[in-house]
């Protein structure tokens, strides 16, 4: 599983927010525009992977709250259990720049995504036998 579907899996199911939202900005008489990986009403969250593409993460975040006015923070996603030199420096350089910082597990993630059915459906209702079962003469 990518890093885009473990954001959405982050996103929806355990901040509530949303992903991939656009926001444009100019810069030279030019329009741009970037995408956060999950927003939610107070904060933009950057996800990445344990890897080198991850060092940007906090650049990322703190632009995107520049463009928003909400609070950037990053998320990690750990697929190995180990905090290497990336991850390492993403960390370090968040915490100097006050930026929010987190670390969720892989597997943890894909098992919340194959629970969520549970947490979020109403108990069937009883049956009748069932219920007749529970009565106390």
């Amino acid at each position: 599983m990518g890093e885009t579907a473990l954001a959405l899996i982050l996103c929806g199911l355990l901040l509530d927010g949303k992903t991939e939202v656009a926001h444009e900005y100019s810069a030279a008489g030019e329009d741009f525009s970037i995408r956060t990986d999950c927003e939610t009403e107070t904060t933009v969250y950057e996800v990445g992977l344990d890897k080198r593409s991850s060092i940007d993460s906090v650049h990322q975040a703190i632009f995107a709250a520049y463009l928003t006015d909400k609070s950037p923070a990053v998320v990690m996603i750990d697929t190995d259990g180990i905090e290497d030199r990336y991850e390492l420096q993403v960390r370090k350089v968040a915490e100097a720049l006050g930026v929010a910082y987190d670390v969720y597990d892989k597997d943890f993630l894909i098992r919340w995504q194959m629970t969520d059915y549970l947490r979020n459906y109403p108990a069937p209702e009883p049956s009748v036998r069932e219920l007749s079962e529970l009565a106390i003469d």
